[in-house]
């Protein structure tokens, strides 16, 4: 079904395809913007692509095989690309707007196959009836503006609700991690997954597992950077997707216990990466993570006890927990470390109220090293109550922290601490060659600095010989 001409709002997009949608027509071949610059322009918000792309990038359709392709736009682009060509897509870069150009396609999962098979059409409605959801198979005519909307996408837009073209069996059968997709795109538009959809995944997520770690992983950072990933999340447990790659998850839903009335779990986790605010950049994706996984560790850790329940080192195996998890979802071991470390920390500021030393305040911003401020904010977040009084105890406290950290950071080189004295200088001054002693020595040092501050190299080496002597002489370890 074909509607009327599209509203000036999509000018721009027009204006950015003007010249290759006429290469296109003087070659003879028709060409469409697809996905997310449709979509978004109807409900009238800037996209960033369907892959993580930037901010601009555009997606299109067209009849022409991927080899006519390359050849329409090889002399127009500023470089082409074509890692996509037996997929049936040509990525080129003009203007310094990147552009995804795939010919028609009907593609289908194998059963057990994670990689699809593509087969190229003729028609624009074929091939948006293989895409993912109603609002995201649309096209729009270059250059005439006349829009296909053979599913009615507009319309599940406006009536906020989440459908796909085909039945949502086949639909998820094309590609099973469409199932997850659905979480995404519902938390992200308000939308209202159909029934159908929504039974289709409860009884096909088991199929996930042929799709790849990375592609999860990919699908599940996208939620975490939603303004409010708490919808998808919910969806992802109810629907038992989270079974297939993230079980940690609904083991969170602790079953609310009459005579210990402890909170649930789930809920207070899924509030807590709700309550992690954006940076200037947008939401603090690894920091979102920590929030999710900060309380992995509960159920394998809860006691009842004396009347109520524990959670008693819930923190370190969270982290052991965190890691294992992320290591079997493929993140870089750099990301790992971040969130795995935050995780471990996240209990360590409630000891605070029990009255820190300076040196307790030393080691808790040594330990936190450069995720200090994300580490805060987790704290922050991780107090969920509904006790106004509190909440603002717990708010004030952080407060107090923070301004002892700032005087201290004022006073000392608070962000590297280390000894007074290097690994060079306490061999010589001890008579050591490399060895255990010097790193005992090195250890000692450390715990000076941070139980007095800084005590400058003349003090620290009176300081050591005295410890040395307490220790007795003994022959250096070679």
């Amino acid at each position: 079904m074909q509607s009327p001409t599209v509203p000036e709002r999509f000018r721009p997009l027009v204006e950015a395809t003007a010249e290759l949608a006429e290469r296109f027509a003087r070659a003879g071949h028709r060409l469409y913007l697809v996905g997310g610059s449709v979509r978004d322009a109807f409900v009238e918000r800037p996209s960033a692509g369907e892959a993580g792309t930037r901010d601009g990038d555009l997606d299109l359709t067209t009849d022409a095989r991927p080899t006519a392709i390359e050849a329409i736009v090889g002399g127009w682009a500023d470089a082409v690309w074509t890692q996509g060509k037996r997929f049936g897509t040509i990525g080129c870069k003009a203007g310094g707007r990147v552009y995804e150009i795939t010919t028609h396609r009907a593609e289908a999962y194998r059963p057990d196959s994670r990689k699809p098979e593509v087969t190229f059409g003729d028609d624009v409605e074929t091939d948006l009836s293989r895409r993912d959801f109603t609002v995201n198979a649309m096209a729009l005519e270059l250059p005439s503006l006349v829009l296909v909307d053979p599913f009615h996408g507009i319309a599940d837009l406006a009536a906020r609700r989440l459908r796909t073209p085909l039945d949502p069996d086949a639909s998820f059968a094309d590609d099973p991690l469409r199932m997850l997709r659905a979480a995404r795109f519902a938390a992200a538009y308000g939308l209202s997954p159909d029934p159908a959809l929504v039974e289709a995944v409860r009884a096909g997520h088991h199929r996930m597992a042929i799709v790849s770690a990375e592609r999860i992983r990919d699908e599940l950072d996208k939620i975490m950077v939603l303004p409010v990933p708490s919808g998808a999340l919910w969806f992802v447990v109810d629907t038992g997707l989270a079974d297939e790659f993230l079980p940690e998850l609904p083991a969170l839903r602790l079953e609310q216990d009459p005579v210990h009335r402890h909170k649930d779990v789930l809920a207070h986790t899924l509030a807590v990466v709700d309550k992690t605010s954006a940076g200037k950049a947008g939401p603090d994706r690894l920091l979102r993570l920590a929030a999710l996984f900060h309380d992995v560790g509960k159920p394998k850790t809860r006691k009842f006890e004396d009347g109520g329940v524990t959670f008693h080192n819930h923190d370190l195996v969270g982290a052991r927990m965190t890691r294992r998890r992320m290591e079997a979802l493929r993140y870089p071991k750099e990301e790992i470390d971040v969130v795995s470390r935050l995780v471990e920390l996240h209990l360590r500021f409630h000891t605070y109220a029990l009255g820190w030393t300076d040196k307790a305040v030393r080691r808790y911003v040594r330990d936190a090293g450069p995720l200090l401020e994300q580490l805060n904010e987790l704290t922050r977040s991780d107090c969920t109550t509904r006790n106004a009084a509190k909440a603002a105890a717990l708010g004030r406290r952080m407060d107090q922290l923070e301004e002892r950290i700032t005087v201290l950071r004022a006073q000392e080189e608070l962000d590297a601490i280390r000894p007074d004295l290097n690994g060079t200088q306490v061999m010589t001054r001890l008579g050591l060659a490399p060895g255990r002693d010097v790193g005992d020595a090195l250890r000692f040092l450390l715990e000076l600095r941070l139980d007095e501050g800084p005590l400058g190299e003349e003090e620290a080496g009176r300081r050591l010989d005295a410890w040395w002597e307490g220790r007795g002489r003994r022959e250096p370890r070679r």
